[in-house]
């Protein structure tokens, strides 16, 4: 069978190379480059331990402050906030203890398997370099600052997430860098993360292209249906596809091709930003996430990588690279030895759904169409995954997780 897959991001690329193992023909439809947009400028987490949601509870009491704070974790540009109210008033409902119980299970069934499901598209690629399984950091200022967090660090534990507490003097063992500067850690030992994500994503599509794929850089804007059945992919140069499949995995583009399959989903883009520093003075082994100041950091190839904050803007507006330049103060803050001489940028749409659970499953109106998006920031760490069971949904086998809290309708 011919599947077109609209769109060449982590999502995209593993869902592309998955089904060529069960023998299907890809074309991939994207104007952009494989592993640009959010595959290029995440943090690099390999974490199967990212199961909590976004929204937490009691979350909201610290919104006006933030709100307040151009440079905080959160901003909301005042032309956007009409528009996007909606959606917060969901992630809102979402925050509860009842439901974030809930969605961590689902994402924790996700991310559980990031490894074995990367395994076979990197060996294939000769790529496995691109993956280190060394652990990740949550680290704070004192333990007791660290009590703030435990409702969330105690669900992630009764999910089967193994957590080790390290003192002042074992941060300093495994990371010399944090020694005097943080008191307090939990060491993730099960976590990893990728010197490079795009090109980790360019690996499992370069092979694919190898395997006999072949990229259409155009933009799809519709389809042709007929008795439930996509039969062409039209795109935006007046041309026409014939498929025997689609699989939707286009990121924050996503919600206008699902409408036109029957599915009404609340897709929005939390603008991440980060800055990358290319000769730091300091030096990490592993992915540290600063939990009080929502900063993750993340040693790679290109350079120590300090990304967090979300911006709601929409698709279309500038990007304000002062929440970069932030980052980097604070993480001057954080790190007195940092330096950063050449300093590179970076603003990305990250597609996410108000309950922090992506889109995985079968359109509701036509039976050969996928969907697999909305992975917001653990797209990296469920993006394997995703394929796999985009690959098992399309030959009908038995899927290997749970895929009901990830179904397209169920914002219907």
């Amino acid at each position: 069978m011919h599947f077109a897959i609209l769109g060449t991001g982590v999502v995209g690329a593993c869902a592309g190379a998955w089904l060529q193992r069960d023998g299907h023909k890809i074309t991939y439809i994207d104007p952009r480059e494989a592993g640009e947009a959010c595959s290029f400028g995440n943090a690099g987490s390999l974490s199967p331990s990212a199961c909590l949601p976004v929204g937490m509870p009691g979350m909201w009491r610290n919104i006006p402050k933030w709100l307040l704070d151009p440079d905080g974790p959160l901003v909301i540009r005042a032309h956007y906030l009409p528009r996007v109210l909606p959606w917060l008033l969901r992630f809102m409902r979402a925050s509860n203890e009842k439901e974030v119980a809930r969605i961590a299970g689902a994402l924790r069934n996700l991310l559980r398997p990031v490894f074995d499901a990367y395994e076979p598209l990197l060996q294939r690629a000769g790529a496995m370099s691109l993956i280190r399984r060394n652990g990740c950091l949550y680290v704070y200022s004192s333990r007791e600052s660290a009590q703030r967090w435990k409702w969330g660090m105690d669900l992630r534990r009764s999910l089967g997430v193994e957590m080790q507490e390290v003192d002042s003097e074992e941060l300093g063992a495994l990371e010399p860098e944090l020694k005097g500067i943080f008191r307090f850690g939990q060491f993730a030992p099960d976590n990893g993360s990728t010197p490079d994500p795009s090109a980790l994503v360019k690996a499992i599509y370069g092979q694919s292209i190898k395997d006999g794929a072949i990229h259409m850089r155009a933009a799809a804007t519709g389809f042709q249906l007929r008795d439930s059945v996509v039969g062409s992919v039209l795109l935006d140069d007046g041309e026409k596809l014939d498929v025997d499949g689609v699989v939707i995995a286009a990121g924050a583009w996503s919600s206008a091709l699902a409408r036109r399959l029957g599915a009404r989903v609340p897709l929005e883009s939390q603008r991440g930003y980060h800055v990358t520093v290319k000769d730091p003075n300091i030096r990490l082994n592993r992915n540290v996430m600063a939990v009080e100041h929502n900063i993750m950091v993340n040693p790679m190839e290109a350079g120590l990588r300090l990304a967090g904050t979300v911006e709601f803007a929409g698709l279309d507006a500038e990007p304000r690279y002062r929440r970069s330049e932030a980052l980097f103060r604070k993480g001057q803050d954080l790190f007195p030895g940092l330096k950063g001489s050449e300093n590179s940028y970076w603003m990305g749409h990250r597609p996410c759904l108000p309950d922090s659970l992506p889109v995985i499953g079968r359109a509701p109106a036509a039976e050969n169409a996928f969907f697999g998006f909305g992975h917001g920031h653990v797209g990296m760490c469920g993006g394997a995954t995703t394929g796999r069971e985009i690959s098992h949904l399309v030959a009908g086998r038995d899927t290997e997780i749970d895929l009901e809290p990830f179904s397209p309708t169920r914002f219907q």
